[in-house]
């Protein structure tokens, strides 16, 4: 199972965007408010509803987690105790966490980046201690999957599909969401 945890004030490009290519690859993928919100609005004011709040959520069976950026999404995601958490459970198991914009910031400020290839927003590099900072939009080092920002959610969805279902399927989704 893969849980994005939406906090309130989230980027929904980064968001929405790979959950969609992930649920379209047919992945199974609950959004989990909060806070115990069963609806959190974006940073732009966007409300979405979750699948599922905090309080509902069990780490059983988990394949990926997922943070999206956003201000101040990213330090709701922090404070948050259930999302520390089942992070922290993730990267101890070897299960794929997974972080765009500024919320790499939160696996750099607990040593997961250590050793390992990220990236994040620029001004964010400060936070990825002990991370080797790479330019590239989309880094893959293990299990760790970092992205800049909301420019390259879908590369950064489609890297999520990658890791997950293997190249070819995130191609096949990649050509049915990409006119060439």
């Amino acid at each position: 199972m893969v849980y994005m945890f939406l906090a309130e004030g989230f980027e929904e490009i980064e968001a929405l965007c790979p959950l969609d290519l992930l649920r379209r690859a047919g992945v199974d993928v609950l959004t989990v408010g909060v806070g115990g919100a069963d609806v959190v609005s974006g940073s732009h004011g966007i409300a979405v509803k979750t699948d599922i709040n905090d309080s509902e959520f069990i780490y059983d069976d988990v394949d990926m987690v997922i943070l999206p950026g956003g201000m101040p999404g990213t330090l709701n995601l922090e404070a948050s105790d259930v999302v520390m958490s089942a992070v922290e459970r993730a990267f101890c198991e070897g299960k794929f966490v997974c972080a765009i914009c500024a919320a790499p910031s939160v696996l750099g400020k607990r040593g997961m980046l250590c050793g390992k290839e990220a990236t994040c927003y620029p001004g964010f590099e400060k936070y990825l201690e002990g991370a080797k900072i790479s330019d590239k939009k989309v880094v893959r080092d293990g299990n760790i999957i970092t992205a800049a920002g909301m420019g390259v959610a879908l590369d950064f969805g489609l890297e999520l599909v990658s890791a997950l279902l293997g190249k070819d399927k995130a191609e096949e989704i990649r050509s049915a969401v990409i006119a060439d």
